[in-house]
Parts: structure tokens; sequence; C-alpha cells
């Protein structure tokens, strides 16, 4: 993949995350299985397109896949790492620094965001006690690690920080520049983890915020940056679009059986780049410009859905679905602006 595709990549996340983030906090949307696999859920999905399909289709659909964004960044992020520390680099990272390097840009990242969210959560109804505890494991970017973490990670997506700060420390500790065995044998040491748990258990959940979840798609991009190169062919457009098509069927088909759905998120990374590389140049261009600011939506999101939920809870829902997009991209932009002013790490 090159440079541009990734940012497509990163555009096409962030818009799935954004706007999932958005729509399962609907009353009537169908609820995902992100933490915890429950098979009702996806017979409701099932049930509700049998039954004849309405205007809410795109909200359905956004509420249950949407939060697969999360597989698309883990993989960028270890595609990108490999490329970074271990092809353009000769340098072993110590992994001290390395961490506190990735630790530095991750809440330089969080805190414009964070501080944004919480001026407007008390401006607004139903604001969040934040007690201390909480705010010192998220800017600790630990939260994941703490007792039933659905409570601690407010507001929801900074969940994400703690389980990056645990899959670099991990790469550099055991997989930097080591054999191609010790990946896939970490990506099948949590794979079976996951498989001996209850599909419905608070120990999946709670392995599912932290590294062992986010492995299997980390893994992969580890690997496929390091062996892509073997061979590149030139392959049409329309031929991506079939593999993405098929491999879409994969992951609708993997979502209804627990042990299928622990590798869905690797079906839903392929089928991402498939589409990239399907995809018109014009919608790949603005693809490219939304994932070079998918770090500031990513933080600033959660802002805005407080802001503009209430719309859509009231019947208008698609006018405050459009109104939370532009402002999301708009404030954005401006916080990339802002972040770019704020010194940079250096490792």
């Amino acid at each position: 993949m090159s440079r541009a595709e990734c940012n497509a990549l990163r555009g096409l996340a962030i818009l799935g995350i954004m706007l999932h983030n958005y729509c399962h906090w609907l009353s009537f949307a169908i609820k995902e299985n992100e933490y915890k696999f429950r098979f009702s859920r996806s017979q409701q999905l099932a049930d509700y397109i049998a039954g004849g399909i309405d205007e809410m289709l795109p909200i359905q659909l956004l509420s249950y896949f949407g939060h697969y964004g999360v597989p698309v960044f883990l993989f960028l992020s270890g595609f990108g790492l490999t490329l970074k520390y271990e092809q353009a680099s000769s340098q072993t990272p110590p992994a001290m620094n390395f961490a506190r390097f990735h630790y530095l840009k991750l809440l330089r990242m969080m805190v414009p965001g964070f501080v944004a969210f919480v001026i407007i959560d008390f401006m607004t109804i139903g604001p969040y006690k934040y007690p201390a505890e909480n705010v010192l494991a998220l800017f600790g970017m630990c939260a994941n690690l703490m007792p039933e973490p659905n409570n601690v990670i407010w507001p929801g997506p900074y969940w994400f920080f703690g389980l990056m700060m645990q899959l670099y420390i991990i790469y550099s500790l055991l997989l930097f520049r080591r054999h191609w065995g010790y990946t896939a044998g970490a990506i099948g040491v949590c794979w079976l983890i996951q498989a001996m748990c209850d599909p419905e258990g608070d120990t999946l959940n709670y392995i599912r915020y932290n590294c062992i979840g986010g492995m299997l798609p980390f893994g992969a991009g580890l690997l496929i940056a390091r062996f892509s190169s073997a061979g590149k062919e030139q392959i049409s457009r329309w031929h991506w679009l079939l593999r993405c098509l098929l491999l879409t069927i994969a992951v609708v088909a993997g979502c209804f059986s627990f042990h299928t759905w622990l590798w869905v998120p690797l079906a839903v990374v392929f089928a991402s780049i498939c589409l990239v590389k399907a995809l018109p140049r014009f919608i790949n261009d603005r693809l490219i410009w939304i994932g070079s600011i998918s770090a500031a939506m990513f933080v600033i999101h959660p802002v805005l859905r407080k802001i503009f939920i209430p719309i859509s809870r009231h019947g208008d829902v698609y006018d405050g679905l459009l109104l939370y997009v532009i402002s999301t991209i708009a404030l954005a932009w401006l916080t990339t602006l802002v972040t770019e002013r704020i010194p940079s790490p250096k490792l």
C-alpha cells in the first residue's frame, strides 16, 4: 500500500468510528458485538433486513458495523511501525524511550479533546461524574486495566489510547525485528485465550479492551508490511471491487458464529484495503484529506456527539447526524491546526 492509500484507509476508518459512536447511542439502533458476542444482536440485524428495510438502514448498519474502524487503525499502526522502524531505520528503539515517545504523542492528541469534552459536558444536560482515579487512569493510559473498564473510559473512544500503549510496548519488547513466528504466535495465543472465554462473559469483555483483543489486526499489519513487497501484481479496479464484495460477504457471515466472529476484524481490514483500491480517484482524494485529520476527528467527535444527538433523539435523525458530521470535520480541521503548534516529542 502507498502512503496515500494508508491515509485513505485512515479516512475510511475514522468515518466508520465517528458515525458508529453517534448511531449506536440512538435508542432504536441495533447494537454492535464489539467486546462481547451476543448472537441475538446479529439475529436482530438479520430480522430487520428480512422484514423489509426502511430509511433507517444506514443508521442500523453504522451502529452494528462502524466500530470495525478500530481494527483498521490497529492494522495501520502495525504496518506503519514496521515500515518506520524496521525498513527505514537500522536502530533498535530502546523500550523506555520508545514508550515515552509514543505516550507523549498520544497525550498530545488526547488533551485538547478531553478538555473540550469536559467543558461541553458540564454545559449540557446529564454531565458525567469524573472520579479522580478514573481521570488519572485515563491520562496514564491504563484505564483499560481497571475493573469494569466500561465505566472508566469516558468519554468512550479514549480507551483506544491505552490499547495502543500496550501494543507499542509489546512491539518494542517482543516483536521488533523478531522472526515472523513471534508475531504469528502472539496472534495465535491471543485468539486461543478469547476462544476459551464465555462469549457473553465479563472476562471476554475485559480482555477485548486490552492488547489480547487487538493483537490480530495489529500483528497482521506487521506481517504484511514485512512480506507484501515479495510480489507486486497489477490488478484492475474491478478485480479489487470483486474481492471487496466477497470479503464483505465473509464479514457478514462471520458475525453469526462466535469463533468466526473472532476473525471478522481481519476480513474487515482486507475488505477496506480492497475498497480503497477500487474507489475512483476523486473519492479517494477526499478520504485522504479526512485521513490527514483523523487523529483530531477521533479525539473531538465525542464533544460534538453530546451537542447534536438530542436532535436525532427527538425525531430529526438525519438532521442531527448531518450537523454532527459537518461540525466534527470542521472542528477537527481547526484542532489539527492548533495541535500542530504544540511541540512534538522527540525519540
